[in-house]
């Protein structure tokens, strides 16, 4: 019998980014313990945004804590994806999801930009500033389900499409609450931009999940 080679990968540097995420969630708890327990009920009570949504809020700890929690664990969620439903075009591991990270950062880092010089444009720096809050914070709160997903699928149920698409469910009903919050709340001001609010929705909010759907090819 001859002797047959199996390559083992290492998910030893997955660990770490667990771990590393973790520890930015349990350093915001921890140092900002009321401020947690308001935002974890984020989806059913507004009470979160309407007591921090004021000056400097988008420069704070405990968003730039869950800031970072969010683009480890939905870096390493779209790693997953890809290793799920395109296996046969996953390149070294730590440097494909290095390569995700640094896309996810310069995309979202653009994103902002983008929006506070729109807000310049309209003279409306206030609404935008509050919009983007709002839309930042459903998202990072997104990364939670992220970070629970991302535990059950390399340690519990390896290599289940099913956990992974309740997942994609799961953010997306996130992200579908924040927006219909935002609407509501904004809907005098979007209105009246409404042909540059739909031109901001394809071009930055539908096209990029597209292209993700495009990529997995799910």
């Amino acid at each position: 019998m001859e002797p047959i080679l199996r390559e083992i990968t290492s998910s030893d540097w997955i660990t770490i980014i667990i771990f590393s995420s973790g520890l930015f969630l349990v350093l915001a708890k921890s140092l900002f313990y009321s401020r947690f327990l308001n935002f974890i009920i984020l989806p059913f009570n507004n009470k979160y945004v309407f007591l921090y949504n004021k000056k400097d809020k988008l420069m704070n700890w405990f968003h730039i804590f869950f800031t970072v929690f969010l683009l480890l664990n939905l870096s390493l969620f779209l790693y997953i994806g890809i290793n799920l439903y395109r296996p046969e075009e996953v390149i070294s591991s730590p440097m494909l999801f290095a390569l995700i990270a640094g896309l996810l950062f310069l995309f979202l880092f653009a994103k902002i930009i983008t929006q506070l010089g729109s807000s310049t444009i309209f003279n409306s720096q206030q609404i935008i500033s509050d919009i983007i809050f709002k839309k930042i914070s459903y998202l990072n709160y997104s990364g939670m389900v992220m970070f629970l997903v991302n535990l059950l699928l390399c340690y519990v149920f390896t290599g289940s499409k099913t956990v992974y698409f309740v997942g994609v469910v799961l953010i997306l009903l996130i992200l579908i609450i924040g927006w219909v919050t935002i609407i509501k709340t904004h809907l005098k001001f979007l209105t009246s931009y409404f042909f540059y609010f739909i031109l901001y929705l394809c071009a930055l909010e539908i096209a990029p999940l597209i292209i993700i759907v495009n990529a997995l090819k799910v």
